[in-house]
């Protein structure tokens, strides 16, 4: 599924327009981290598990969303998700993300 031409995305991410649209957000630090704070909804699936929630990704019939602290590790899951066949994008910093889509 290519993201940009199902949501007519230009040159920058359109968060907001892929969320409303349904997308699946998924927080891919630790635990500890998403206990203190994280994008409400959002599916807590930690960067060193990806590989055994790897049949979540390749089934997700919605875009996925990948947030972080910063966007780095989201990055990381995005390169790592895309070498499988999966196609996600990275939001960035989960605050940072929360805010574009409640604008």
């Amino acid at each position: 599924m290519n993201l940009r031409n199902l949501f007519g995305m230009g040159g920058t991410d359109d968060f907001k327009s892929v969320y409303d649209n349904g997308a699946i957000v998924v927080d891919v630090r630790t635990p500890q981290e998403y206990e203190m704070g994280c994008f409400t909804p959002s599916k807590n699936i930690p960067m060193d598990t990806i590989s055994d929630n790897m049949d979540f990704f390749k089934n997700a019939e919605k875009p996925i969303i990948l947030v972080c602290r910063s966007g780095g590790r989201a990055g990381t899951v995005k390169n790592q998700l895309a070498s499988v066949g999966v196609e996600a994008l990275n939001g960035g910093g989960w605050d940072s993300f929360e805010a574009a889509v409640n604008s």
